[in-house]
């Protein structure tokens, strides 16, 4: 499967994605593309799924004209998401055609006052 790193979405995750081919906006020269153009020209290029923080997405495109799925991280924290990196390959494994899916990530733990 191959997938698209939106602009802010934090790149060490592209490890824990290792049976998958990604590719992040930026290194296809896609960073300044806005919503709706790089929806289109990741369709173009065959990526089955979009990997993204951007939670307006859902508010600002028209979603169910969408071949390829789309994962909102609910957080650019990577401390969080890295503790909650299997969350996020099980939901990319699970990911269809056309599919829109929000991952929320738990709190990291309080440090203890001293």
């Amino acid at each position: 499967m191959k997938i698209l790193f939106d602009q802010g979405t934090p790149v060490p995750l592209r490890r824990s994605l290792a049976a998958y081919e990604v590719v992040t906006a930026f290194e296809r020269g896609w960073g300044t593309l806005q919503n709706g153009d790089l929806l289109r020209a990741a369709e173009a290029e065959g990526f089955a799924a979009i990997v993204t923080t951007d939670q307006n997405l859902r508010y600002q495109q028209h979603l169910p004209s969408r071949r390829l799925a789309i994962l909102v991280l609910l957080t650019t924290d990577w401390r969080r998401i890295r503790q909650d990196a299997d969350s996020v390959v099980k939901a990319v494994s699970l990911l269809s055609p056309g599919d829109y899916v929000e991952l929320t990530f738990r709190s990291l733990p309080k440090a203890e006052p001293r």
